[in-house]
């Protein structure tokens, strides 16, 4: 379960910047409002899915409530599910 939410986290970091650094200036730049509408349902639902698999991997990484809560916030900042992932996603060293 946690490699795929790596790649659901890999997956919501992109279109978060996909969405923030291409189609928000797309829309209010350039005047064309469709890659807003497409690249946000698809971070829409990454975002979802994040927020999901978080809740679903609290227990079995045994993450604190602090740690639970950073790695909920990332997912709204450009760059932090990179950093999450980097930090409390990849597998632990024995």
């Amino acid at each position: 379960m946690m490699k795929s939410f790596r790649s659901i986290a890999l997956l919501e970091g992109i279109s978060t910047l996909a969405l923030y650094f291409f189609a928000m200036p797309m829309k209010y730049i350039a005047g064309d409002p469709i890659y807003v509408k497409n690249i946000g349902m698809a971070h829409g639902v990454l975002f979802m899915l994040y927020i999901a698999f978080a809740i679903l991997n609290k227990n079995p990484q045994k993450w604190t409530l602090k740690e639970f809560a950073i790695i909920c916030l990332a997912s709204l900042f450009p760059f932090a599910t990179f950093y999450i992932d980097k930090k409390y996603l990849q597998p632990k060293e024995v």
